[in-house]
């Protein structure tokens, strides 16, 4: 589990998903994040999280079996947080290291009409480049036609509010729930080291 969140509501959702992975016999959940970036060049990034989980090393992909991978919506793109730590995995895009494995996608964004699809997909491309295989949130998920807020079969998602004071609502709850559970499946299914 790896996510970057500015108010919150993507470490809710990580918390979430990673319960439902906890929940298939098996699998355990790691939960990483990211520092933020710096607007200037005077500004250091601590190099350990104030609270929280810790931040992501390259070895944390490396040995995961599955990621799910989150940030907020940033005007229909990934937060530029996640975006430049991605772009830090190339020494694993170039042995392969994550060729093969499940990885599933999440955001959260302070409108409807937010880009949280297109910042899941824009989550998804650097996936596909390292040949992870993307794990989506099918209809058979009856919270997904019947969500209000968040929700869609790229992902889970969540409908924050411009202050970023909405709470999870059931539904979007559920579709976390859901996709932690899945990616938690399906990466026991691939697993070839048992």
């Amino acid at each position: 589990m790896l996510y970057y969140s500015a108010g919150g509501s993507v470490r809710r959702m990580a918390e979430l998903i990673a319960e439902g992975v906890e929940r298939v016999p098996g699998a355990q959940a790691r939960v990483r994040t990211v520092p933020g970036v710096s607007t200037g060049f005077a500004k250091e990034v601590p190099s350990i999280p104030d609270r929280g989980p810790p931040y992501c090393e390259l070895r944390d992909l490396e040995e995961c079996p599955a990621l799910a991978l989150g940030s907020p919506a940033r005007f229909g793109n990934m937060a530029a947080p996640l975006k430049a730590f991605l772009e830090s995995t190339t020494p694993l895009w170039l042995k392969g290291a994550l060729e093969g494995k499940p990885a599933c996608v999440f955001t959260s964004a302070g409108s409807m009409h937010g880009g949280q699809e297109t910042t899941l997909l824009s989550m998804m491309l650097p996936l596909l480049h390292h040949g992870m295989l993307i794990v989506g949130l099918p209809y058979s998920n009856a919270d997904l036609n019947a969500t209000r807020g968040g929700g869609t079969p790229y992902g889970a998602s969540h409908f924050a509010g411009i202050a970023d004071d909405l709470p999870v609502s059931d539904a979007e709850r559920a579709l976390c729930l859901a996709q932690g559970k899945r990616l938690a499946a399906i990466a026991l299914r691939l697993d070839t080291r048992t």
